[in-house]
């Protein structure tokens, strides 16, 4: 009877229905979920604490070979546009274990990174396809939604289209 109990309790938990991980928090025009990445040398960056700037989320993996080549486009545009109040947060799907890989791709981009596992942005779904981005205003409004991009790779034309008029605004 015992063992009866115990095999439909299993099989009832594996009957249940699986939480759905979407970010139902996101939406285009309202204001963004909040996300803390905890930095590789542990500093601290809240999405709160940078209102007044425009952020991109930036959610990557060195095995990803998009995001890498990705990665140093939006490293140089962030650089370039630092100035006007741009500030890009980069989460890697890594795990700690891959530090080294980490630390040697964190070395040559202008933007903090930290590991998504020892980091916040739950309000942003569980990160499953990468890259995937999301840019938030001065005022905190998400922008623009990483799930709903065609295609999910910055580009110098997409850069221009989507951020630059949000660094022109002050």
């Amino acid at each position: 009877m015992l063992q009866g109990t115990a095999a439909w309790g299993l099989l009832g938990f594996w009957s249940l229905p699986a939480p759905r991980a979407h970010a139902n928090d996101v939406r285009v025009g309202q204001p963004a979920p909040a996300a803390t990445l905890v930095t590789l040398d542990g500093k601290r960056f809240s999405t709160p604490e940078l209102t007044g700037q425009v952020v991109i989320l930036t959610f990557w993996a060195t095995w990803c070979v998009p995001c890498r080549e990705e990665l140093p486009l939006l490293s140089t545009y962030a650089a370039e546009h630092a100035a006007q109040g741009l500030s890009v947060l980069g989460f890697t799907l890594n795990t700690p274990d891959e530090l080294d890989q980490v630390r040697a791709v964190a070395r040559t981009l202008s933007f903090p990174v930290g590991f998504l596992a020892t980091s916040s942005a739950p309000g942003y779904g569980r990160i499953w396809r990468i890259p995937v981005n999301f840019t938030i205003d001065r005022v905190g409004r998400l922008v623009d939604d990483g799930w709903k991009d065609q295609r999910p790779v910055w580009t110098r034309e997409r850069l221009a289209r989507i951020v630059t008029p949000l660094l022109q605004d002050k």
